[in-house]
């Protein structure tokens, strides 16, 4: 058993009586109603077998992580962090950590509001007979009438082969026995597919795999999605291709990519702990994100994301580091993205005492980071990632114009922004610039007074104006003012080229896996078969490999078929790149 999980065992029996005190939060009628009934309370500890010091917050369906079937899940507090519980009636009883801070809990259930749940597909792709015949959530997936969410990121999958082998891999790339390299036509396809939603298409896709950049034609993919009407199109890449051929790169670029979503677990090259290095020495891996780097500042491409696969006692603590590392290269990064590890794809052969020994959550992480930078970044200055419903909404009703909402569980991820002050010289978060909160506040009004229409949607426009009174530093309320009214585009501009984004997003797995938060989900995969699943429904559930089998090519035939290796290379491509 693992240092961390034994700690958390004590800590749950030496203090079985400290709960946090949820009085001090605004908490959503729906967790009122049973956090504060006690009849209901001891009824869900009877039927999980939980402490009475314990404090359910609501009943839930998860997955058996043995058979995949559907089970009755409780989540509850105890010893300061959140537990999901289920039992399985062929394979018992399974626990895993749900949120390891009860009391960020609480504060992001704040969100947990019916405002912010939006209301799914006008035109599913699949109907409620297919959803009850195949076994209702998840099974029944496809999107179906039941789904709350609209895609707001995109994602398909060009190929399943790639040049590392990472034992994390959700997608199970490169080590799946067969190759999944959809055409030409079979993307366009998928891209169409998107491009057919209601009330509104999504605008935002990211081409990922396997490793995509294995692929030459990749660049006419950008085009394609572009040519649909993705505005915003952005690679998922290990970055090997792109630093080492700047060529390739310019041809992404030329043909309308707007972002590179770069692994990039650490920069220390110290740490031979982590996975990625499974195939490159820690230098080699740092050396090949730094030219990455290199090569999108020669090209003058300011739109690159680091992308953080997080697991504790693994490289968590490089965070500081990595965010260092971005603030230092700010005109070429415009965000992290962490991604705590879900034990789906490859990384469901860990063992589930591996799993207790990796397992990070959220509020994990922001506290980390909060230590990390001796807490200038605080865990208050996040919030969930379904925080933005509100400025989407107002925006909607002051336009007439459907807007993507960003309505997932606020469990799903958070988010923050961090302002480098060149005068100054450091760093700023959000929440110290704006009063983030009274800026929501403020959007809200706006909205419910737009939507009555008529000479209220004057009203509403002079109200939105009124939202700079939130922001509190007077450089940036000076900034903006200048952009309103003497249309200063080039001063807004290097203030958001001072602006790094800090996300986090934890993809869920069978131990973890709550079906009332997938149905929110809004990153969505589409596939060649004319369905739609969101992101922790294709990679835990089974559909993947389903589709992938109706789709893949025996690797020899393919190799022998295209003359490529499955990594990609030709043997007269590799020498050209190395005398080069």
């Amino acid at each position: 058993m693992s240092k961390q999980v034994v700690e958390q065992v004590i800590a749950r029996e030496e203090k079985p009586h400290l709960l946090v005190d949820i009085s001090r939060f605004n908490l959503p009628e729906r967790y009122k109603s049973t956090l504060l009934n006690e009849k209901w309370q001891s009824t869900l500890k009877r039927q999980f077998a939980l402490p009475q010091h314990t404090r359910v917050v609501k009943a839930t369906l998860s997955l058996c992580p043995v058979c995949n079937a559907r089970i009755p899940a409780v989540v509850y507090e105890e010893g300061g962090a959140i537990w999901l519980k289920k039992r399985c009636p062929e394979h018992g009883v399974f626990e895993d950590l749900y949120w390891g801070d009860a009391e960020m809990y609480y504060f992001f259930l704040q969100w947990d509001r019916p405002e912010y749940i939006a209301k799914g597909l006008a035109n599913p792709y699949t109907d409620l007979e297919f959803y009850k015949d195949m076994g209702s959530c998840p099974e029944g997936c496809g999107l179906c009438p039941v789904h709350k969410s609209n895609t707001v990121l995109a994602i398909i999958d060009v190929t399943n082969r790639c040049n590392m082998a990472c034992p994390v891999c959700f997608a199970n790339a490169g080590a799946a026995g067969y190759v999944y390299e959809p055409t030409l036509e079979q993307i366009e396809y998928m891209l169409r597919t998107l491009r057919a939603q209601k009330p509104w298409p999504p605008n935002a896709i990211q081409i990922s795999g396997g490793e995509p950049t294995l692929r030459d034609d990749l660049p006419e993919i950008v085009r394609m999605a572009k040519r649909l009407g993705f505005t915003h199109v952005e690679v998922n890449t290990n970055g090997i291709r792109l630093a080492n051929d700047i060529e390739y790169y310019k041809a992404l670029l030329d043909a309308g990519i707007s972002t590179l979503y770069l692994q990039f677990d650490t920069i220390d090259e110290k740490n031979e702990g982590v996975w990625r290095h499974r195939l490159y020495h820690p230098k080699a891996y740092r050396i090949i994100k730094e030219k990455v780097i290199e090569n999108a500042r020669k090209l003058g491409h300011r739109s690159i994301v680091l992308v953080v696969t997080l697991a504790r006692n693994y490289n968590d603590k490089d965070l500081g580091t990595i965010i260092d590392f971005a603030i230092r290269n700010r005109d070429v990064v415009r965000w992290v993205n962490i991604q705590p590890v879900s034990f789906s794809g490859r990384a469901r052969l860990y063992s589930k005492e591996e799993l207790r020994k990796y397992r990070i959550t959220i509020p994990d992480t922001i506290i980390e980071i909060e230590k990390q930078t001796g807490g200038v970044i605080s865990r208050w200055d996040w919030r969930p990632t379904n925080w933005p419903v509100a400025v989407a909404k107002m925006v909607e009703a002051l336009t007439d114009s459907p807007k993507p909402l960003f309505s997932m569980n606020p469990m799903c991820g958070a988010a923050t922004f961090i302002y480098y002050d060149e005068d100054e010289k450091r760093i700023y978060p959000i929440t110290k610039l704006v009063d983030v909160d009274a800026f929501e506040k403020g959007a809200w009004d706006v909205y419910y007074t737009a939507i009555k229409g008529g000479i209220y949607k004057q009203t509403a426009k002079v109200k939105a104006l009124k939202l700079l009174k939130a922001v509190k530093h007077k450089r940036v309320k000076d900034l903006i003012y200048d952009f309103l009214v003497k249309k200063d585009y080039e001063s807004l501009g290097r203030f958001f080229f001072n602006v790094v984004g800090i996300g986090i997003m934890h993809f869920m797995d069978t131990m973890n896996y709550d079906v009332e938060r997938v149905q929110r989900c809004d990153i969505h995969y589409a596939t060649p078969d004319g369905r739609v699943f969101p992101f922790c429904t294709y990679n835990v559930v089974g559909h993947r490999e389903k589709v992938e089998n109706s789709f893949k090519v025996d690797p020899k035939v393919w190799v022998k078929v295209t003359g490529l290796s499955l990594t990609g290379w030709s043997k007269q491509k590799f020498a050209e790149l190395n005398k080069s």
